[in-house]
């Protein structure tokens, strides 16, 4: 197959804006972050747009620019923040609360900054997240209402911070398990859906929907359905936005997809994995909740499916045993803790095992992944890339795919396509690893 020619990347001009639904443990500590590193404060740890390079020709050629440096990306300085968040705390108290940071250290010397994020009333409706009792609300769970405020809210912004473009970036709770339906399917019945008040119409897809007829990528950081439905992929080609999803992948799921592919590399059989999970941060609060965790579940569950393909391979992985549970445990706060068990079975079907304990901190994982993301998604648009954004599968626990394609969740074939990308977006020689430019004469 032919590769398309590479696009016109539009330049990197003026500020962005970046509007976070929720101001929690993840968007605090992502803008306390990007905040600390703007002053030299400290290292963006974990970034791959600020802290990696990418390979350029032969491995001989030692020429591997940073990726800040060899793509047209925003400046961290050029960034400016704006959130909706169902309680009223500004960046600097949602920080405080959230306890991921420490105040001293990391909260105190940008205080100022942190003060200045204050949250926009949300549209939200209870029902959807009924672990969250909040009054910072729109006070309404009318969705024509809640997606014209949502408009006038990105184009507020737009007006008040002089911002030249903008991204918005789904940082809240996940909401309760919600599957495709007839309402999701084109635009006359999605709109129908809106002012008929169906409970098939989330408040994400209210703030996807908006973000997509205001000309904003938008990236969902949490497992709701949220963009993924026919309607809005079509009009995120229409209106020229890229869009992202699903779920940062952070603690427990990056090591699947790192350990799985291990196992299917090898041929190596598996029996069972069992994973558990403790946190008790807000997610792992309403994650507690039954409708809300099955959301959770599926983006889980399906990585190993899709990664062993077991139909291909009945006698490795036709039988496996996969069960994933996740306990809200207030004393954890965020460090969360993910264990697995992995039953596995090698030659002549002989057993071994696995056994995996993650004390991960899940917003100092999934910090760094938002503002990839960020910064990705406006490259994106500046380079004409619109709708699914495939190639940034890397971040997510269930990535988009076109309709009918399995998503690749191999983590290093996911940052393979992502540096590919990358290349042929600035007319770069893509790198195959086939290396024969080494042994043949």
């Amino acid at each position: 197959m032919t590769t398309p020619p590479s696009p016109t990347v539009a330049p990197a001009n003026g500020r962005l804006g970046v509007l976070t639904v929720g101001l929690g443990a993840v968007a605090s500590t992502l803008i306390a972050g990007v905040e600390l590193v703007k002053r030299g404060a400290s290292l963006p740890v974990g970034s791959l747009t600020q802290m990696d390079t990418i390979r350029l020709g032969k491995r001989t050629d030692h020429n591997s620019p940073m990726i800040k440096d060899f793509a047209p990306l925003a400046s961290l300085d050029d960034i400016v923040w704006g959130a909706w968040d169902p309680f009223p705390d500004d960046a600097y108290v949602a920080a405080t609360r959230a306890g991921v940071l420490e105040g001293g250290k990391h909260i105190e010397a940008i205080s100022e900054a942190l003060r200045d994020v204050r949250p926009m009333k949300a549209a939200f409706d209870r029902s959807y997240a009924k672990r969250i009792d909040a009054d910072n609300t729109l006070g309404t769970v009318d969705k024509r209402t809640m997606l014209n405020a949502i408009r006038e809210d990105i184009n507020r912004f737009r007006e008040e911070k002089q911002v030249d473009r903008v991204v918005m970036l789904w940082a809240a709770s996940t909401e309760i398990f919600i599957e495709e339906g007839p309402a999701h399917q084109t635009i006359e019945a999605f709109n129908a859906a809106i002012d008929a008040n169906d409970p098939t119409i989330a408040p994400s897809m209210l703030y996807a929907y908006a973000a997509i007829l205001e000309g904003v990528p938008f990236a969902n950081g949490a497992p709701n359905l949220t963009v993924d439905i026919p309607v809005l992929r079509e009009l995120a080609i229409q209106h020229k936005v890229p869009i992202s999803g699903k779920d940062f992948k952070t603690g427990q799921t990056l090591v699947k997809t790192v350990i799985g592919p291990m196992l299917r590399a090898r041929m190596l059989g598996l029996a069972g994995w069992y994973s558990t999970n403790i946190l008790g941060n807000r997610d792992g609060e309403v994650l507690d909740d039954p409708d809300n965790f099955k959301t959770k579940e599926e983006s889980k569950l399906g990585v190993l499916e899709d990664i062993l393909n077991p139909e291909t391979f009945p006698g490795l992985y036709g039988n496996v045993y996969h069960k994933v549970r996740i306990n809200y445990y207030p004393p954890r706060g965020d460090n969360k803790e993910g264990w697995d068990n992995i039953d596995i079975f090698g030659w002549l079907g002989y057993p071994m095992q696995l056994k995996i304990d993650f004390l991960c901190r899940d917003s100092i994982l999934a910090a760094p992944l938002a503002l990839d993301l960020i910064l990705f998604s406006d490259l994106a648009q500046r380079a004409g890339l619109y709708g699914i954004q495939e190639w940034l599968s890397f971040y997510y626990k269930a990535p988009m795919t076109a309709p009918g394609l399995t998503p690749e969740h191999d983590l290093f074939v996911q940052l393979a396509k992502m540096k590919n990308t990358l290349r042929w977006m600035m007319g770069e020689e893509q790198i195959t690893h086939l290396g024969r430019e080494y042994y043949d004469v």
